[in-house]
């Protein structure tokens, strides 16, 4: 209903924006339309004066699989696109940090590198009993500047946080729930269901209330983000088209 690319599908609910990642046939990876409109939709949602809440979802059997090859191929030889990258890398995140609307993750199935991400930058997070959440930057050569850096030590602690993006270890649906990186967890196919409830939940109490409340909670992102985005988002640049992450890149295309 916003208008910017069939890869992210909004939809109206009464008051809740239903947003859809729709490259189901690639595991709903960020190809480089899906990643712009994901920097461009927050602003959209913020201005939607009839939208209460939001809830965030993947089409298909992932809720999404991060970056992809293609577009990780282009980033490590145009200077202009991985500066692009970044700056919708960072729009991103602060959009997501300062949405003033509720932003519910139906995480429907694997959420990696980038899904992980916009899982953990949710207000609240429904998981399927058989999805999980893993941030591998690390095994790919990259610097984990689009959200975990950010967020993971703000939930989990530094040394829990370093486990997770060092070696990039899967976290199931009960660990993720026991470790705080999500608030429930349901069956497969009845997360969507799960997450607009609470979504339609959020909706009916007092907007201004819940609004400010959510802005004085994201405080703790809004520090870390002056501290601690900006020096990940640079070093993730670098890594960007560093010999590691090229060859990494290069050995796993050539699996493909």
């Amino acid at each position: 209903m916003y208008d910017l690319s069939p890869e992210l599908v909004v939809t109206a609910h009464g008051p809740v924006r239903l947003l859809e990642l729709n490259r189901p046939d690639e595991l709903n990876s960020t190809s480089e339309g899906l990643h712009t409109a994901l920097a461009e939709v927050w602003d959209r949602v913020a201005a939607d004066a009839e939208a209460r809440a939001v809830v965030l979802t993947g089409r298909g059997r992932a809720f999404s699989a991060g970056g992809n090859f293609e577009v990780m191929t282009r980033v490590q030889r145009d200077e202009a696109f991985r500066d692009q990258n970044v700056n919708e890398a960072r729009r991103i995140v602060a959009g997501m940090v300062r949405c003033p609307l509720p932003v519910v993750a139906a995480v429907n199935g694997p959420a990696v590198g980038l899904g992980c991400s916009l899982a953990l930058l949710s207000d609240l997070v429904v998981i399927a009993e058989d999805a999980h959440l893993a941030d591998p930057h690390v095994q790919v050569g990259l610097v984990a500047g689009d959200g975990g850096a950010l967020v993971l030590p703000l939930i989990v602690g530094l040394a829990r946080a370093k486990e997770l993006l060092f070696l990039g270890r899967k976290v199931r649906a009960e660990d993720a729930v026991r470790l705080g990186l999500a608030n429930s967890a349901a069956p497969r196919d009845e997360v969507l269901e799960e997450a607009m409830k609470l979504a339609r939940r959020l909706a009916e109490l007092p907007a201004q209330a819940l609004r400010g409340t959510k802005r004085a909670v994201n405080l703790h992102l809004e520090q870390a983000m002056s501290s601690v985005q900006e020096a990940a988002l640079l070093a993730e640049r670098e890594t960007m088209h560093s010999a590691e992450h090229v060859a990494i890149v290069q050995k796993l295309l050539s699996k493909d």
